[in-house]
């Protein structure tokens, strides 16, 4: 399906949960989330219903998301599900990747494809200190389970910090030389507790290239990806820069959200949010909810407008 802009919309994230079992500063406050109660949150059977009607409209790729989809109940279960669509070319999932070493084998037998993970630092000390209290090596470990059961290949989610994480740059680039691992640096947002000191911590992914001039730009095999992707001579795999603020990506947006509380939103970077769950509750069709939602996508995000406020939720309660 394709909206007013004549983008292709065949992509669509949703939210299991807004509960993770980190607390990364940038990401959620220190004394953790007001959870919303079990009946706020989508059920298994309406996640699927939106996948169903989503798929009838051209979604072709479904990414599952939380806050840290890993510690939703059932959650081999509900892949399995989404997996038994045919129309779905591409499953993943976004994890912070704590508990990937126990449901890799599970998740990818059930059809998952391959997962994205974040990880803004490779020190264990910098990684406790940002995550609050996480272990870097049961990431690690992780991602070895991972690439033993297929769910490659690897990405991995990096945002980037300034005084924090941009001398470790040349180091996770490295990471792409031997394996098939993907690494994409992704600029600071204003979304939620992050907007409050986005400013002061904001580098550009100018600094990348910067530190690392010997990357050389490549084609990107997805038209719709918002990463332009560069490469090592030689390596397996590729160093992707997301710059939401420094250069927007809205031309080619392909995809919606739902967040886990069932609200569409059409755009990250907007307050703009469409209630699904409500409908999807009272029997209504959710499909002509959805096709409209698509229709009416805003042309681009507004962040580098002098007016612009940073949305109210944060990344945990929209989904990665």
């Amino acid at each position: 399906m394709y909206d007013r802009q004549n983008r292709k919309i065949n992509y669509l994230r949703i939210s299991i949960t807004d509960r993770c079992n980190l607390r990364c500063t940038y990401c959620m406050p220190s004394d953790g989330i007001s959870k919303k109660c079990h009946k706020e949150i989508l059920r298994n059977e309406e996640v699927l219903k939106i996948v169903e009607s989503s798929v009838d409209l051209g979604i072709e790729k479904v990414r599952i998301t939380g806050g840290e989809p890993l510690i939703r109940k059932g959650i081999v279960e509900l892949v399995r599900d989404i997996a038994s669509f045919e129309q779905i070319k591409d499953l993943t999932l976004t994890t912070n990747g704590i508990l990937l070493k126990r449901y890799a084998k599970d998740l990818a037998e059930a059809g998952l494809n391959r997962v994205n993970i974040s990880i803004d630092t490779l020190n264990p000390e910098k990684y406790a200190e940002i995550t609050r209290g996480g272990r870097i090596e049961d990431v690690l470990e992780g991602i070895r389970e991972a690439r033993k059961y297929g769910l490659s290949p690897i990405k991995i989610n990096v945002v980037l910090i300034g005084g924090f994480n941009e001398d470790e740059i040349e180091s996770l680039v490295e990471l792409t030389r031997d394996e098939d691992t993907h690494v994409r640096f992704i600029e600071l947002m204003p979304i939620g507790e992050a907007s409050a000191w986005n400013i002061d911590h904001f580098i550009s992914n100018d600094s990348v290239l910067d530190k690392v001039p010997e990357l050389k730009p490549i084609q990107a095999s997805d038209i719709g990806s918002p990463a332009k992707y560069y490469q090592l001579d030689g390596a397996v795999g590729t160093v992707g820069l997301i710059n939401p603020i420094s250069c927007n990506f809205c031309s080619d947006c392909n995809r919606i959200r739902i967040t886990s509380d069932g609200k569409i939103k059409p755009c990250l970077h907007s307050d703009d949010e469409i209630d699904l769950l409500a409908e999807l509750r009272q029997g209504m069709d959710i499909k002509e909810t959805i096709k409209n939602a698509i229709l009416n996508k805003p042309k681009e995000h507004l962040i580098n407008d002098q007016e612009f406020e940073p949305i109210t939720r944060n990344m945990n309660r929209i989904g990665g």
